[in-house]
């Protein structure tokens, strides 16, 4: 009986324990961050803290928002320290996928048999997409399980969106990872591929909302693009969400065609 998608398969398997070990991580920071918004928000402590703050570092960490459950959870859980699990985790999967594979020889190794270089990108593209939505699915069912105890007052449609832009946001970084693998064969200039696009865009959004006249860093923000609206409170921009998923798209073809172009293991 022929298998299907064998590559896909395989990379979803060998991958169990480290998906097992990001999702237990986005658990942990659910736990640790929502549950005491009701002690904070709305209170007159939380609200002397922002103030006490500079004014640039309360906009670049959105802490402008926290007073509100939703903005809260914007800024703590999407915008922060969930982005930045999402981030580590979806680039380590993009790095390997064909670079890390390239570097320690299972790559010569997977295409001696009856697959091919294209094949090889685009199943383990679509098992980064499933282990990226997984997480994603997990941050959703925490946020809507501790909405109503922790009296975070969450639309669950705008819950919904914000998810679906923070799953886009982070498959970005990681099919950057994929593609620069893909184009080096080397590891290393997937994750710095990978980590430029998190951490640049992090850094445009922070730094473009501190003056007009440095706005149109925001333009050039992935970050921005996804978060720019607070969708945890207003909803998704469901056009900024075809964007990044456009941009994973057309980075997981370059790849596929950067790999079936160039000599494997020089």
């Amino acid at each position: 009986m022929p298998s299907y998608l064998p590559l896909f398969t395989k990379a979803l398997t060998d991958s169990w324990r480290s998906t097992l070990g990001w999702a237990l991580g986005l658990t942990a920071a659910c736990m640790l961050y929502l549950p005491i918004f009701p002690s904070i928000g709305g209170s007159s402590q939380m609200q002397d803290l922002i103030n006490a703050l500079p004014a640039g570092m309360t906009k670049a960490l959105n802490y402008d928002q926290i007073a509100t459950g939703p903005g809260y959870t914007q800024a703590t859980l999407f915008g922060l320290i969930g982005f930045l699990l999402m981030s580590m985790a979806s680039v380590s999967w993009g790095a390997g996928a064909v670079g890390g594979d390239e570097e320690s020889g299972l790559l010569e190794l997977t295409l001696a048999h009856s697959v091919t270089r294209i094949q090889v990108v685009w199943e383990r593209a679509l098992a980064l997409l499933v282990r990226v939505a997984v997480l994603s699915a997990v941050v959703f069912l925490l946020v809507l399980g501790l909405n109503g105890p922790s009296q975070l007052k969450i639309d669950v449609g705008h819950l919904f969106g914000a998810t679906v832009l923070f799953a886009s946001l982070a498959l970005l970084s990681g099919t950057a990872a994929l593609c620069f693998g893909a184009l080096t064969g080397r590891k290393v200039y997937g994750i710095a591929a990978g980590a430029a696009v998190a951490v640049i865009g992090y850094v445009f959004n922070a730094v473009g909302r501190q003056s007009p006249d440095v706005g149109w860093l925001l333009n050039l923000s992935p970050y921005h693009w996804a978060y720019g609206n607070s969708p945890v409170a207003n909803g998704a921009d469901w056009g900024a969400a075809t964007g990044l998923l456009g941009i994973s798209a057309a980075l997981i073809v370059i790849a596929a065609l950067a790999l079936k172009r160039r000599d494997v293991g020089v």
